[in-house]
Protein backbone atom coordinates (compact mmCIF):
# COMPACT_ATOMS: atom_id res chain seq x y z
CA UNK A 1 0.00 0.00 0.00
CA UNK A 2 2.76 1.94 0.96
CA UNK A 3 4.89 1.68 -1.97
CA UNK A 4 1.72 2.39 -4.28
CA UNK A 5 1.32 5.57 -2.36
CA UNK A 6 4.91 6.39 -3.25
CA UNK A 7 4.27 5.17 -6.89
CA UNK A 8 1.69 7.29 -7.29
CA UNK A 9 3.52 10.79 -5.51
CA UNK A 10 5.85 9.99 -8.34
CA UNK A 11 3.05 9.79 -11.55
CA UNK A 12 4.15 12.79 -12.81
CA UNK A 13 8.00 11.89 -13.81
CA UNK A 14 6.69 8.76 -16.28
CA UNK A 15 5.44 11.64 -18.71
CA UNK A 16 5.77 14.74 -20.13
CA UNK A 17 4.26 17.99 -18.91
CA UNK A 18 3.04 18.75 -22.59
CA UNK A 19 2.09 15.68 -23.90
CA UNK A 20 -1.33 14.02 -22.68
CA UNK A 21 -1.48 10.51 -21.68
CA UNK A 22 -2.69 9.29 -24.85
CA UNK A 23 0.43 10.97 -26.61
CA UNK A 24 -1.09 13.61 -28.01
CA UNK A 25 -0.03 17.62 -27.80
CA UNK A 26 -0.76 19.66 -24.40
CA UNK A 27 -0.92 23.03 -25.43
CA UNK A 28 0.26 25.18 -22.42
CA UNK A 29 -0.70 28.82 -21.98
CA UNK A 30 1.29 30.24 -19.35
CA UNK A 31 0.13 33.05 -17.16
CA UNK A 32 2.11 36.29 -17.84
CA UNK A 33 4.83 36.79 -15.57
CA UNK A 34 5.70 39.69 -13.29
CA UNK A 35 7.88 40.43 -10.50
CA UNK A 36 11.82 41.21 -9.46
CA UNK A 37 13.37 37.88 -11.04
CA UNK A 38 11.01 38.76 -14.28
CA UNK A 39 12.40 42.75 -14.33
CA UNK A 40 16.47 41.26 -14.13
CA UNK A 41 15.34 38.93 -17.24
CA UNK A 42 14.13 41.32 -19.69
CA UNK A 43 17.31 43.60 -18.89
CA UNK A 44 19.23 40.61 -19.72
CA UNK A 45 17.43 39.04 -22.45
CA UNK A 46 17.44 42.46 -24.29
CA UNK A 47 21.26 43.32 -24.01
CA UNK A 48 21.89 39.74 -25.46
CA UNK A 49 19.40 40.86 -28.22
CA UNK A 50 21.41 43.67 -28.83
CA UNK A 51 24.20 41.99 -29.53
CA UNK A 52 23.13 39.19 -31.20
CA UNK A 53 21.39 41.48 -33.85
CA UNK A 54 24.46 44.25 -34.02
CA UNK A 55 27.42 41.80 -33.76
CA UNK A 56 27.62 41.11 -37.56
CA UNK A 57 27.64 44.33 -38.60
CA UNK A 58 30.45 45.44 -36.16
CA UNK A 59 33.56 45.71 -37.51
CA UNK A 60 37.00 45.62 -36.01
CA UNK A 61 39.91 45.79 -38.09
CA UNK A 62 37.75 46.05 -41.44
CA UNK A 63 36.68 42.12 -40.25
CA UNK A 64 33.20 41.04 -38.15
CA UNK A 65 33.10 41.17 -34.36
CA UNK A 66 31.87 37.15 -35.10
CA UNK A 67 31.68 35.12 -37.98
CA UNK A 68 31.56 31.33 -38.40
CA UNK A 69 31.69 30.60 -42.04
CA UNK A 70 31.93 27.06 -42.00
CA UNK A 71 31.85 27.08 -46.26
CA UNK A 72 35.16 29.22 -46.54
CA UNK A 73 36.16 27.70 -43.30
CA UNK A 74 37.19 30.87 -41.79
CA UNK A 75 36.28 32.35 -38.51
CA UNK A 76 36.43 35.68 -36.68
CA UNK A 77 36.12 35.98 -33.03
CA UNK A 78 36.66 39.41 -31.82
CA UNK A 79 37.69 40.95 -35.11
CA UNK A 80 40.25 38.01 -34.77
CA UNK A 81 40.47 35.19 -37.83
CA UNK A 82 41.42 32.13 -37.71
CA UNK A 83 41.54 29.30 -40.11
CA UNK A 84 41.14 25.78 -39.94
CA UNK A 85 45.23 25.08 -39.08
CA UNK A 86 43.60 26.76 -35.38
CA UNK A 87 41.80 24.14 -35.20
CA UNK A 88 43.32 22.88 -32.04
CA UNK A 89 42.23 26.44 -30.42
CA UNK A 90 38.44 25.34 -31.38
CA UNK A 91 39.10 22.23 -29.59
CA UNK A 92 40.19 23.37 -26.34
CA UNK A 93 37.82 26.18 -26.32
CA UNK A 94 34.90 23.49 -27.19
CA UNK A 95 36.30 21.39 -23.97
CA UNK A 96 36.30 24.45 -21.65
CA UNK A 97 32.55 25.21 -22.82
CA UNK A 98 31.59 21.46 -22.01
CA UNK A 99 33.56 22.22 -18.66
CA UNK A 100 32.19 25.22 -18.30
CA UNK A 101 28.35 24.20 -18.77
CA UNK A 102 29.10 20.94 -16.61
CA UNK A 103 30.39 23.18 -12.78
CA UNK A 104 27.75 25.88 -13.90
CA UNK A 105 24.90 23.51 -14.10
CA UNK A 106 26.76 21.73 -10.99
CA UNK A 107 26.62 24.58 -9.02
CA UNK A 108 23.12 26.77 -10.33
CA UNK A 109 21.34 23.62 -12.22
CA UNK A 110 19.38 25.05 -15.45
CA UNK A 111 20.10 28.38 -14.87
CA UNK A 112 21.50 28.71 -18.29
CA UNK A 113 18.20 27.84 -19.88
CA UNK A 114 15.98 30.28 -18.29
CA UNK A 115 18.13 33.48 -18.65
CA UNK A 116 20.94 33.47 -21.53
CA UNK A 117 19.64 30.58 -24.03
CA UNK A 118 18.72 31.90 -26.77
CA UNK A 119 15.62 29.81 -27.49
CA UNK A 120 14.32 30.86 -23.91
CA UNK A 121 15.00 34.38 -25.07
CA UNK A 122 13.50 34.50 -28.08
CA UNK A 123 10.33 32.04 -26.97
CA UNK A 124 9.54 33.89 -23.41
CA UNK A 125 10.62 37.66 -24.09
CA UNK A 126 9.72 38.26 -27.69
CA UNK A 127 7.23 36.14 -29.28
CA UNK A 128 5.36 35.23 -25.81
CA UNK A 129 4.90 39.22 -25.27
CA UNK A 130 3.74 39.61 -28.86
CA UNK A 131 0.82 36.68 -27.82
CA UNK A 132 0.12 38.54 -24.73
CA UNK A 133 -0.30 41.88 -26.75
CA UNK A 134 -2.52 40.38 -29.28
CA UNK A 135 -4.19 37.76 -27.53
CA UNK A 136 -4.40 38.98 -24.08
CA UNK A 137 -2.91 36.56 -20.74
CA UNK A 138 -3.48 33.13 -20.55
CA UNK A 139 -7.41 32.64 -19.38
CA UNK A 140 -7.82 35.23 -22.68
CA UNK A 141 -5.48 32.84 -24.88
CA UNK A 142 -7.35 29.96 -23.68
CA UNK A 143 -11.27 30.73 -24.66
CA UNK A 144 -9.51 32.19 -28.10
CA UNK A 145 -8.22 29.09 -28.66
CA UNK A 146 -11.21 27.55 -27.85
CA UNK A 147 -13.65 29.75 -30.03
CA UNK A 148 -15.16 29.09 -33.29
CA UNK A 149 -13.11 30.33 -36.32
CA UNK A 150 -14.95 33.69 -36.28
CA UNK A 151 -13.74 37.78 -37.57
CA UNK A 152 -11.95 38.00 -34.45
CA UNK A 153 -10.18 34.52 -34.21
CA UNK A 154 -9.37 35.42 -37.65
CA UNK A 155 -8.01 39.00 -37.30
CA UNK A 156 -5.93 38.01 -34.29
CA UNK A 157 -4.48 34.81 -35.64
CA UNK A 158 -3.42 35.81 -38.59
CA UNK A 159 -1.59 39.24 -37.39
CA UNK A 160 0.48 37.60 -34.86
CA UNK A 161 1.35 34.97 -37.46
CA UNK A 162 2.62 37.37 -39.86
CA UNK A 163 4.26 39.11 -36.91
CA UNK A 164 6.35 36.02 -35.96
CA UNK A 165 7.29 35.42 -39.90
CA UNK A 166 8.80 38.41 -40.18
CA UNK A 167 10.34 37.79 -36.84
CA UNK A 168 11.45 34.86 -37.62
CA UNK A 169 12.93 36.21 -41.01
CA UNK A 170 14.85 38.61 -39.39
CA UNK A 171 17.04 35.83 -37.34
CA UNK A 172 17.50 33.75 -40.18
CA UNK A 173 18.76 36.42 -41.88
CA UNK A 174 20.92 37.40 -38.84
CA UNK A 175 21.70 33.68 -38.73
CA UNK A 176 22.91 33.95 -41.89
CA UNK A 177 24.97 37.08 -41.31
CA UNK A 178 27.09 34.98 -39.11
CA UNK A 179 27.40 32.21 -41.47
CA UNK A 180 28.39 33.98 -44.64
CA UNK A 181 29.06 37.35 -43.45
CA UNK A 182 27.07 41.04 -43.56
CA UNK A 183 28.43 41.79 -46.64
CA UNK A 184 27.70 38.69 -48.32
CA UNK A 185 24.14 38.81 -47.05
CA UNK A 186 23.55 42.52 -48.57
CA UNK A 187 24.51 41.13 -51.88
CA UNK A 188 22.09 38.47 -51.55
CA UNK A 189 19.75 40.60 -50.55
CA UNK A 190 19.88 43.81 -52.83
CA UNK A 191 20.81 41.29 -55.69
CA UNK A 192 18.23 39.72 -58.12
CA UNK A 193 17.25 35.97 -57.96
CA UNK A 194 19.12 34.86 -60.70
CA UNK A 195 22.70 35.99 -58.88
CA UNK A 196 21.48 34.40 -55.42
CA UNK A 197 18.89 31.85 -55.69
CA UNK A 198 21.18 29.67 -53.15
CA UNK A 199 21.00 32.28 -51.00
CA UNK A 200 17.10 33.54 -51.33
CA UNK A 201 16.65 29.96 -50.68
CA UNK A 202 18.44 29.30 -47.51
CA UNK A 203 17.29 32.35 -45.66
CA UNK A 204 13.49 31.45 -46.80
CA UNK A 205 14.15 27.48 -45.35
CA UNK A 206 15.84 29.08 -42.34
CA UNK A 207 13.14 31.48 -41.99
CA UNK A 208 10.66 28.39 -42.17
CA UNK A 209 12.65 26.76 -39.01
CA UNK A 210 12.43 29.29 -36.74
CA UNK A 211 8.77 30.08 -37.45
CA UNK A 212 8.09 26.48 -36.98
CA UNK A 213 10.23 26.33 -33.77
CA UNK A 214 8.41 29.61 -32.00
CA UNK A 215 4.93 28.95 -33.41
CA UNK A 216 4.71 25.57 -33.32
CA UNK A 217 7.48 23.71 -30.96
CA UNK A 218 8.00 26.52 -28.58
CA UNK A 219 8.24 24.43 -25.33
CA UNK A 220 8.70 21.32 -26.46
CA UNK A 221 12.30 22.21 -27.62
CA UNK A 222 13.16 22.48 -23.95
CA UNK A 223 11.24 18.85 -22.45
CA UNK A 224 12.05 16.72 -25.83
CA UNK A 225 14.39 18.08 -28.04
CA UNK A 226 17.07 19.70 -26.10
CA UNK A 227 19.71 17.08 -24.68
CA UNK A 228 20.94 19.83 -21.51
CA UNK A 229 17.73 18.82 -19.64
CA UNK A 230 18.76 15.05 -19.47
CA UNK A 231 22.18 15.97 -18.59
CA UNK A 232 21.02 17.89 -15.84
CA UNK A 233 19.94 15.30 -14.16
CA UNK A 234 23.34 13.58 -14.05
CA UNK A 235 25.46 16.61 -13.30
CA UNK A 236 23.02 17.61 -10.11
CA UNK A 237 23.83 16.87 -6.60
CA UNK A 238 22.00 17.68 -2.98
CA UNK A 239 24.16 21.04 -2.87
CA UNK A 240 23.40 22.34 -6.39
CA UNK A 241 21.31 25.63 -6.27
CA UNK A 242 18.72 25.22 -7.94
CA UNK A 243 14.70 26.76 -8.65
CA UNK A 244 12.76 24.70 -5.50
CA UNK A 245 9.96 24.91 -3.29
CA UNK A 246 10.70 24.67 0.20
CA UNK A 247 8.35 21.62 1.23
CA UNK A 248 9.50 21.79 4.64
CA UNK A 249 8.52 24.74 5.39
CA UNK A 250 5.53 24.51 2.89
CA UNK A 251 3.96 20.99 3.96
CA UNK A 252 4.67 21.43 7.48
CA UNK A 253 3.05 18.65 9.60
CA UNK A 254 -0.64 19.01 7.89
CA UNK A 255 0.27 19.87 4.28
CA UNK A 256 -0.78 22.10 2.28
CA UNK A 257 -4.29 24.28 2.28
CA UNK A 258 -6.34 26.77 0.93
CA UNK A 259 -6.18 30.45 2.42
CA UNK A 260 -8.55 31.71 4.87
CA UNK A 261 -8.86 34.92 6.57
CA UNK A 262 -7.96 35.66 9.84
CA UNK A 263 -6.35 32.12 9.88
CA UNK A 264 -3.29 31.19 12.29
CA UNK A 265 -1.98 28.52 9.89
CA UNK A 266 1.04 28.14 12.83
CA UNK A 267 -1.20 27.38 14.87
CA UNK A 268 -3.24 24.99 13.03
CA UNK A 269 -0.13 22.98 11.51
CA UNK A 270 -1.01 23.82 7.97
CA UNK A 271 1.91 24.82 5.22
CA UNK A 272 2.73 28.35 4.09
CA UNK A 273 1.31 27.02 0.65
CA UNK A 274 -1.77 28.31 0.28
CA UNK A 275 -2.29 25.61 -3.04
CA UNK A 276 -3.33 28.62 -5.19
CA UNK A 277 -1.82 26.88 -8.36
CA UNK A 278 -0.33 30.44 -9.61
CA UNK A 279 3.64 28.67 -10.04
CA UNK A 280 1.70 26.13 -12.04
CA UNK A 281 0.13 28.77 -14.25
CA UNK A 282 2.79 31.15 -14.61
CA UNK A 283 5.30 28.35 -15.83
CA UNK A 284 5.85 27.91 -19.53
CA UNK A 285 6.90 24.40 -19.20
CA UNK A 286 3.49 23.19 -17.35
CA UNK A 287 5.06 21.48 -14.44
CA UNK A 288 4.04 22.08 -10.59
CA UNK A 289 7.54 23.23 -9.11
CA UNK A 290 6.06 21.59 -5.94
CA UNK A 291 6.88 18.32 -7.13
CA UNK A 292 10.40 18.63 -7.10
CA UNK A 293 13.20 19.15 -9.68
CA UNK A 294 12.07 17.95 -12.83
CA UNK A 295 13.78 17.81 -16.32
CA UNK A 296 11.48 20.31 -17.65
CA UNK A 297 12.19 22.90 -15.58
CA UNK A 298 14.52 25.96 -17.20
CA UNK A 299 14.82 27.78 -13.37
CA UNK A 300 13.12 30.78 -15.08
CA UNK A 301 12.40 32.17 -11.72
CA UNK A 302 8.84 32.77 -12.80
CA UNK A 303 7.35 30.63 -10.14
CA UNK A 304 9.58 32.39 -7.76
CA UNK A 305 8.23 35.88 -8.67
CA UNK A 306 3.90 34.59 -8.26
CA UNK A 307 4.86 33.04 -5.40
CA UNK A 308 6.49 35.29 -3.26
CA UNK A 309 3.40 37.84 -4.78
CA UNK A 310 1.07 35.73 -3.19
CA UNK A 311 2.66 35.08 -0.02
CA UNK A 312 2.85 38.91 0.44
CA UNK A 313 -0.85 39.29 -0.33
CA UNK A 314 -1.68 36.94 2.73
CA UNK A 315 0.89 38.59 4.67
CA UNK A 316 3.29 35.54 5.01
CA UNK A 317 7.26 34.83 4.25
CA UNK A 318 8.29 35.42 0.60
CA UNK A 319 11.24 32.82 -0.69
CA UNK A 320 8.62 29.54 -0.58
CA UNK A 321 9.84 29.09 -3.83
CA UNK A 322 13.66 30.20 -3.93
CA UNK A 323 17.11 29.31 -5.62
CA UNK A 324 18.24 26.75 -3.09
CA UNK A 325 20.38 23.21 -2.62
CA UNK A 326 18.03 20.36 -1.30
CA UNK A 327 20.17 20.29 1.63
CA UNK A 328 19.15 24.18 2.26
CA UNK A 329 16.17 22.98 2.05
CA UNK A 330 16.34 19.57 4.58
CA UNK A 331 19.38 21.37 6.52
CA UNK A 332 19.66 25.15 6.37
CA UNK A 333 22.99 24.91 5.22
CA UNK A 334 24.24 27.17 2.42
CA UNK A 335 26.48 26.25 -1.19
CA UNK A 336 29.26 24.47 -0.30
CA UNK A 337 32.04 24.46 -2.59
CA UNK A 338 32.98 20.26 -2.46
CA UNK A 339 35.63 18.37 -3.90
CA UNK A 340 33.71 17.99 -7.43
CA UNK A 341 32.78 21.44 -7.52
CA UNK A 342 36.94 22.51 -6.86
CA UNK A 343 37.93 19.71 -9.33
CA UNK A 344 35.78 20.93 -12.05
CA UNK A 345 37.19 24.53 -11.27
CA UNK A 346 40.54 23.76 -10.98
CA UNK A 347 39.95 21.78 -14.26
CA UNK A 348 38.29 24.97 -15.82
CA UNK A 349 41.39 27.58 -14.95
CA UNK A 350 43.64 24.96 -16.38
CA UNK A 351 42.56 24.83 -19.20
CA UNK A 352 41.63 28.47 -19.30
CA UNK A 353 45.12 28.93 -18.78
CA UNK A 354 46.25 27.03 -21.54
CA UNK A 355 43.61 28.37 -23.95
CA UNK A 356 45.31 31.79 -22.93
CA UNK A 357 49.11 31.23 -23.56
CA UNK A 358 48.58 29.55 -27.02
CA UNK A 359 46.46 32.58 -28.24
CA UNK A 360 48.96 34.84 -27.07
CA UNK A 361 51.34 32.91 -28.91
CA UNK A 362 49.73 31.94 -31.75
CA UNK A 363 51.53 33.28 -34.97
CA UNK A 364 50.29 34.99 -37.86
CA UNK A 365 51.78 32.75 -40.51
CA UNK A 366 52.97 28.90 -40.24
CA UNK A 367 55.61 27.31 -42.06
CA UNK A 368 57.13 24.14 -42.79
CA UNK A 369 59.83 22.93 -44.82
CA UNK A 370 60.25 19.12 -45.91
CA UNK A 371 62.34 17.48 -48.26
CA UNK A 372 60.65 16.75 -51.18
CA UNK A 373 59.01 13.35 -51.61
CA UNK A 374 61.31 10.10 -53.53
CA UNK A 375 64.15 12.57 -53.72
CA UNK A 376 67.64 12.60 -51.69
CA UNK A 377 70.56 14.51 -52.27
CA UNK A 378 72.16 15.48 -56.19
CA UNK A 379 75.45 17.33 -56.97
CA UNK A 380 75.26 20.67 -58.56
CA UNK A 381 76.90 21.99 -61.39
CA UNK A 382 79.24 23.76 -58.65
CA UNK A 383 80.05 21.15 -56.93
CA UNK A 384 78.17 21.92 -54.29
CA UNK A 385 75.35 19.34 -52.33
CA UNK A 386 71.75 19.82 -53.22
CA UNK A 387 68.67 19.19 -51.75
CA UNK A 388 65.19 19.76 -52.94
CA UNK A 389 62.48 21.04 -50.53
CA UNK A 390 58.59 21.44 -50.47
CA UNK A 391 57.42 24.70 -48.30
CA UNK A 392 54.26 24.77 -46.78
CA UNK A 393 53.04 28.51 -45.94
CA UNK A 394 49.82 29.60 -44.00
CA UNK A 395 49.11 32.81 -44.09
CA UNK A 396 46.25 33.71 -41.07
CA UNK A 397 45.84 37.58 -41.83
CA UNK A 398 44.08 39.10 -44.45
CA UNK A 399 46.87 40.62 -46.27
CA UNK A 400 48.78 39.48 -49.39
CA UNK A 401 52.24 38.99 -49.58
CA UNK A 402 55.37 38.85 -52.26
CA UNK A 403 57.30 35.92 -50.59
CA UNK A 404 61.14 35.99 -50.79
CA UNK A 405 63.18 32.74 -49.34
CA UNK A 406 66.34 33.69 -48.18
CA UNK A 407 69.39 32.69 -46.05
CA UNK A 408 72.05 34.25 -43.46
CA UNK A 409 74.24 31.30 -43.89
CA UNK A 410 77.13 33.30 -47.11
CA UNK A 411 78.19 29.18 -47.99
CA UNK A 412 74.13 28.27 -48.85
CA UNK A 413 72.14 28.87 -51.47
CA UNK A 414 68.66 28.77 -52.45
CA UNK A 415 66.85 28.50 -55.82
CA UNK A 416 63.25 28.74 -56.03
CA UNK A 417 61.37 27.00 -58.91
CA UNK A 418 58.61 29.53 -59.99
CA UNK A 419 59.45 33.42 -60.90
CA UNK A 420 57.74 34.37 -57.84
CA UNK A 421 55.94 33.26 -54.75
CA UNK A 422 52.21 35.14 -53.98
CA UNK A 423 51.11 34.34 -50.59
CA UNK A 424 46.91 35.36 -50.60
CA UNK A 425 45.51 36.55 -47.57
CA UNK A 426 43.83 33.61 -45.32
CA UNK A 427 45.77 31.87 -48.26
CA UNK A 428 48.12 28.39 -48.53
CA UNK A 429 51.18 28.00 -50.91
CA UNK A 430 53.09 25.17 -51.54
CA UNK A 431 56.03 25.35 -53.65
CA UNK A 432 59.58 23.68 -54.04
CA UNK A 433 62.61 25.10 -53.57
CA UNK A 434 66.48 23.76 -54.00
CA UNK A 435 69.19 24.72 -51.51
CA UNK A 436 72.62 23.63 -51.63
CA UNK A 437 76.21 24.10 -49.73
CA UNK A 438 79.69 23.10 -50.09
CA UNK A 439 79.96 19.74 -49.33
CA UNK A 440 82.66 20.55 -46.53
CA UNK A 441 79.83 21.52 -44.64
CA UNK A 442 78.69 18.33 -44.07
CA UNK A 443 78.75 16.86 -40.70
CA UNK A 444 78.27 12.66 -40.38
CA UNK A 445 76.51 13.37 -43.94
CA UNK A 446 74.05 16.08 -42.62
CA UNK A 447 73.73 19.97 -41.88
CA UNK A 448 71.42 22.57 -40.56
CA UNK A 449 70.56 25.55 -42.46
CA UNK A 450 67.70 28.34 -41.00
CA UNK A 451 65.75 29.63 -43.92
CA UNK A 452 64.46 33.00 -43.38
CA UNK A 453 61.02 33.67 -44.86
CA UNK A 454 60.49 37.68 -46.02
CA UNK A 455 57.18 38.96 -47.24
CA UNK A 456 56.49 42.17 -48.60
CA UNK A 457 60.45 42.62 -47.71
CA UNK A 458 59.98 41.95 -43.68
CA UNK A 459 60.88 38.47 -42.41
CA UNK A 460 57.73 36.85 -41.31
CA UNK A 461 59.04 33.28 -40.30
CA UNK A 462 61.95 31.28 -39.50
CA UNK A 463 62.29 27.53 -40.35
CA UNK A 464 65.36 25.28 -39.62
CA UNK A 465 65.96 22.93 -42.68
CA UNK A 466 67.81 19.61 -42.63
CA UNK A 467 70.46 18.96 -45.57
CA UNK A 468 71.50 15.51 -45.83
CA UNK A 469 74.49 14.23 -48.43
CA UNK A 470 77.32 11.60 -48.46
CA UNK A 471 79.08 10.63 -45.59
CA UNK A 472 82.68 12.15 -45.26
Amino acid sequence: MIEEEEHQEEAFRDRIATVEEDGSRKWIFPKKPSGRFYNYRKIVSYVLLIFLFAAPHIKVGGEQLLLFNVIERKFVIFGKIFWPQDLYLFAIAFVIGIVSIILFTIIYGRLFCGWVCPQTIFMEMVFRRIEYWIEGDWTRQKKLAAAPWNGEKIRKRLLKHTIFWLISFLIANTFLAYIIGSDELWSIQTGTFSEHYGGFIAIVIFTTVFYMVFSRLREQVCTTICPYGRLQGVLLDPNSMVVAYDHVRGEKEEGRAKFRKNEDRAATGKGDCIDCHQCVNVCPTGIDIRNGTQLECVNCTACIDECDHMMDAVGLEKGLIRFVSENGIKNGTRFQWTRRVKAYTALLIALMGVLIVLLVTRSDFEAKILRQRGTTHHVTKEGNIGNIFEINLTNKTKEKFNVELKTEDSDAKIDVVVDSLILKGGGEMKERFVMSVPINRLKNGKVDIDVIVYGNGKEIERVRARMIGPLI
